[in-house]
């Protein structure tokens, strides 16, 4: 999986962020597609109509609904065997009986009938990604049920308790609609599910224990939502876990170390909650499958274990905006995969060769796309190494830290750079050495420094540039630099740091 990064523009700062919620949706969404054996595409069909019931149903099911831009229900009529309608599957040893109703992204309006509740066969229902309202049906009646995909829509209400009936369930999504209350503490009782996605909701209470009962799950994302408490510890004893995303919530405590002994576990993410303490020493070598790590924007203190180095697949780590000290370990240097490195907003340290020493480690990550390092505590002068990282580095972020020196030449053999922040250091000397080499920049960001020497006409020739800060330095030479009918920039006098943050 590619994973991108954003720009932040927090209070006039120009920075790198982690990849935004939608691109974590998306990877856990990738994951469970991959769980799916037995999807809608590969349920038995049956043109005979032998039972009234279910086509009764399915009747009320569309008197409900309010908007069918699409025509999806088009052919829901007593004309056309209900077997043969749009979105409609039957079993062919019980004819007429109605196993898959899979109207997802049809763009419908209006609530989702009681009356689905009749479908005793149903095996699979899919209404996502539509505008359904209203509340959750009663469904607790349909034993038969393996996946119930409701996401994105504006459902409304509380996760009912009698939902937990369905002891077939294996997967079960509600994403991204509007429901209240708790997760139901019955909920253990599914003990055939394999996923469960209830993120981006309105869902209160704590994590139910319960859940150990479900013995298979394979991924859990209750993500966005205003949970409370700590993990619990039974959440750590899924032994076939591959997906663990708990990020957005009020999460408090400390990870529990049965989550770390997860022998599968792919995706682990805790970020934007309360949660605390250090880090245990042993973290990289607990969870050996480990490939996406977000604990950003928590409290945990202390050092960044060396062993994360161990964690060899790992693609994904962030760690921004804690409160982590000490040095960066040189270890990471050993994540050959790594392609997002966001460590910003945190209390870490370097002042000398061997606290420095992990940029020339970090060239041996190839696949390096994003590395993140500003708001810390770095101090001196830029290693050299800097210009050995990946030829696809595309975001460098060393602002707002305590760096003095000129900036290394070979800082322009990162070619594939979109995004350099370097402001609000002490850098000084002058950019002409390297800026020309870095024809991909879309940000640039050296405002807050001791520049010197008159800004390179090169600049000129950077066509993809959309943002240059510069102001608060001490260039020589014209006051506005025109990059022709793409951009004008204003430099070093006081009307043009209030431009420059009227345009951030």
């Amino acid at each position: 999986i590619r994973v991108s990064f954003c720009l932040a523009a927090e209070q006039g700062n120009e920075g790198l962020v982690s990849p935004n919620r939608p691109a974590r949706r998306a990877m856990i969404l990738l994951l469970a597609l991959l769980l799916i054996s037995d999807g809608v595409g590969t349920a038995h069909c049956s043109t005979v109509s032998g039972n009234s019931t279910d086509m009764l149903s399915l009747l009320d099911f569309k008197r409900d609904i309010t908007n069918d831009p699409r025509q999806a229900l088009g052919s829901w009529n007593a004309s056309i065997p209900h077997c043969e309608w749009k979105g409609v599957n039957c079993s062919l040893t019980h004819p007429g009986r109605v196993t898959v109703l899979n109207l997802t992204e049809q763009g419908l309006s209006g609530s989702i009938s009681p009356s689905l509740g009749n479908l005793t066969f149903l095996e699979t229902l899919d209404l996502s990604t539509n505008s359904f309202t209203g509340e959750l049906p009663p469904l607790g009646r349909l034993h038969r049920l393996q996946q119930l995909l409701l996401s994105k829509n504006s459902l409304q209400g509380i996760i009912p308790a009698t939902l937990t009936n369905c002891s077939n369930l294996s997967y079960l999504d509600l994403y991204g609609n509007f429901l209240t209350g708790e997760i139901p503490l019955s909920i253990g009782l599914l003990s055939n599910l394999l996923w469960l996605q209830l993120s981006e909701n309105n869902i209160t209470g704590t994590i139910p224990p319960s859940l150990k009962n479900i013995s298979q799950l394979e991924a859990i994302d209750l993500a966005d939502n205003q949970l409370m408490g700590s993990i619990p510890h039974e959440i750590g004893q899924f032994p076939s876990m591959m997906g663990l995303v708990l990020g957005g919530n009020m999460l408090s405590g400390r990870i529990p170390t049965t989550v770390l002994n997860q022998s599968y576990l792919q995706i682990l993410d805790l970020s934007t909650n309360m949660i605390g303490s250090t880090l245990p020493s042993d973290f990289g070598d607990t969870p050996p499958s480990l490939t996406l790590l977000y604990l950003d924007y928590n409290m945990f203190e202390g050092y960044i274990p060396a062993s994360l180095g161990n964690t060899s697949g790992l693609s994904v780590l962030d760690l921004s905006y804690n409160k982590l000290t000490g040095q960066v370990p040189s270890s990471l240097g050993r994540l050959g995969m790594l392609n997002n490195l966001n460590l910003q907003n945190n209390k870490l340290e370097a002042k000398d060769i061997q606290s420095w020493e992990f940029i020339d480690t970090l060239s041996n990550c190839r696949s390096l796309q994003v590395l993140a390092l500003g708001k810390n505590q770095l101090k001196g002068a830029i290693p050299s190494s800097i210009g050995n990282l990946s030829s696809k580095l595309q975001g460098l972020g060393l602002d707002a830290n305590d760096l003095s020196g000129t900036i290394p030449t070979n800082i322009g053999n990162l070619s594939g750079l979109t995004t350099l922040a370097l402001r609000e250091n002490k850098l000084h000397g002058s950019i002409e050495g390297w800026v020309r080499n870095l024809r991909n920049l879309t940000v640039l960001a050296l405002d807050g420094n001791n520049f010197t020497g008159p800004i390179p006409t090169s600049i000129s020739n950077l066509a993809r540039l959309k943002k240059l800060y510069l102001a608060n330095n001490e260039f020589e030479g014209p006051r506005i630099l025109s990059l022709g009918q793409r951009i004008s920039i204003a430099i070093n006098i006081a009307d043009a740091l209030a431009y420059l943050h009227h345009d951030i």
